[in-house]
């Protein structure tokens, strides 16, 4: 099976690549870099498409970033991935491609909803105000995916909702680090130079769901030979939460930094709560790990040795 890949060296490009010949040996993965196909350029992704015909693709490519990267660019948010995801979901449909995955958010659900949110909870209430942009980005991409599944016969295009995500490849100490990643820069950083504070933006009780990404990876590699058998929207996730303020302990415990925590609560920190459900996702063999701890230890793992590189 040929499959088009975007966001190839993104964090889930990465895990996607790396784990493809151990779980899907017959599974050959197109991932051109930004140089060779520009995804917000509509024209030069249907002549891709012309070119490299393929049997699926994997939409793992977008604009991401934490709260402060949203806050300060909306516009952009949204408007770099309305086109990325119009360019690469049109283009694939257009080109005949029958199958086609498409990553979404847990930041497509409402905020401070009923918890754990269900795949219907979509559009239900009004959105985070901090991520908005980026929300109805993805929002829109998997409305995009059902209309053409629902109108196009063997079409099967579906939506995976992650939860929160973060691995080895993350994005540690850039603008577009999300919770995990900045937490254990901000830790190791602190043990590195012999601090003792570290501080948490907020008030550290907002709750997060996190998943390591080479779960989520090999669950999409195993699904795509069958996505018609998915729904049209399925959450992926841990199944389990934790607070911030949990987070930065833990990470400090597995670290071996004894310092302490300070809070600004002047910082945004986003919803209070966004637990999914993925009942759905596990009654098809979907398996979390019940621990995160071994998996916060490889990350840990993975921003020293990139640290000792430099």
């Amino acid at each position: 099976m040929r499959v088009l890949l975007t966001g190839g060296s993104g964090m889930l490009g990465q895990s996607l690549r790396r784990l493809a010949h151990e779980v899907a040996p017959d599974l050959e993965l197109l991932a051109p870099g930004r140089g060779e196909l520009p995804l917000t350029d509509a024209a030069a992704v249907a002549d891709w498409f012309a070119a490299n015909p393929v049997d699926a693709v994997i939409h793992a490519a977008a604009r991401v970033g934490g709260i402060q990267a949203n806050i300060a660019d909306p516009v952009g948010f949204l408007s770099e991935n309305l086109a990325m995801n119009d360019a690469v979901i049109m283009g694939a449909h257009r080109a005949g491609v029958g199958r086609l995955v498409f990553l979404g958010s847990s930041c497509m659900y409402p905020r401070d909803y009923r918890q754990p949110l269900v795949e219907g909870d979509v559009l239900a209430a009004p959105l985070e105000p901090t991520n908005e942009g980026y929300a109805l980005s993805k929002i829109t991409g998997a409305r995009l995916c059902d209309y053409i599944s629902r109108q196009v016969p063997g079409r099967a295009y579906r939506t995976l909702i992650p939860c929160n995500l973060f691995g080895t490849g993350d994005h540690f100490g850039s603008a577009a680090s999300h919770l995990i990643a900045a937490v254990i820069t901000k830790v190791i950083d602190a043990r590195d130079a012999g601090l003792d504070r570290v501080e948490i933006w907020g008030s550290g009780q907002a709750r997060r769901e996190f998943l390591d990404v080479d779960h989520l990876s090999r669950f999409i590699l195993t699904r795509l030979p069958d996505l018609q058998a998915l729904p049209s929207l399925l959450n992926v996730g841990a199944g389990q939460d934790h607070s911030v303020d949990d987070y930065y302990q833990m990470i400090a415990d597995l670290a071996g930094w004894r310092g302490e925590f300070t809070h600004d609560r002047t910082k945004p920190e986003g919803m209070m709560a966004k637990l999914m459900s993925s009942a759905q996702a596990k009654s098809i063999g979907f398996r979390p790990p019940a621990d995160i701890a071994p998996d916060l230890t490889r990350a840990i793992a993975a921003y020293e040795a990139m640290k000792a590189a430099a």
